[in-house]
């Protein structure tokens, strides 16, 4: 289980979040269903490290402010130039309650459509997912392996969710694919005139007869 420490912070708009900032600390919110929302300050280093383990899909418990709570990352702003997170929403969640959010997709194994030419093209990189919010997944492999040949396909229907968890992306959207190349397909021959060709012959007959 991802925990993460959490200390109370007034809510001051940009010179309070600055100052936060300065001392280590992220400024974040809480909130839920049942929880009042609370303006928190969370330490930079852990957010981070949570980051880096899948935590943006994972549950996270809350310590450091009474009763631990349990929640999910719903929306982090980051530095445009950086990409350091310098803000966090999160979601505390009901225990035993479903969410649904998007969780990241892992490709696994080795196409061996590739070995024949063609490109594996990833075409989704995340699917959405509903469950208890103790069984989400940090992501969903896809195996690519079963691309054997140009033109075959891997969809969500082919996808394997973990025990208690329901895909909510539509069965039939395509995950990979296998491709041919680009410049790849066979030019057309050039169609050749025949009457032409015979009128050119008829031609050159009449006048060696004529002469």
């Amino acid at each position: 289980m991802l925990t993460l420490t959490i200390t109370p912070r007034t809510a001051g708009g940009t010179p309070e979040a600055d100052l936060v900032r300065a001392t280590g600390l992220m400024p974040a919110i809480v909130y839920g269903p049942k929880q009042e929302a609370m303006s928190v300050s969370v330490p930079l280093s852990e957010m981070q490290a949570i980051l880096r383990h899948g935590g943006e899909s994972s549950l996270i418990t809350l310590q450091g402010m009474g009763a631990p709570i349990s929640a999910l990352i719903h929306d982090i702003d980051r530095d445009p130039v950086t990409s350091v997170p310098r803000h966090a929403d999160f979601y505390a969640v009901e225990k035993g309650a479903k969410v649904t959010l998007t969780v990241p997709l892992s490709f696994v194994g080795d196409a061996l459509a590739a070995k024949v030419g063609a490109n594996i093209v990833k075409v989704m990189h995340e699917i959405e997912v509903e469950a208890a919010a103790d069984k989400l997944p940090h992501e969903i492999e896809v195996d690519i392996s079963k691309l054997e040949a140009l033109d075959d396909q891997i969809r969500v229907s082919d996808l394997v969710a973990p025990s208690g968890v329901e895909f909510i992306t539509d069965a039939d959207e395509i995950v990979a694919l296998a491709q041919a190349p680009a410049g790849d397909e066979p030019e057309e021959s050039a169609v050749l005139d025949m009457s032409s060709i015979e009128v050119e012959k008829k031609g050159k007959t009449e006048t060696e007869d004529e002469a």
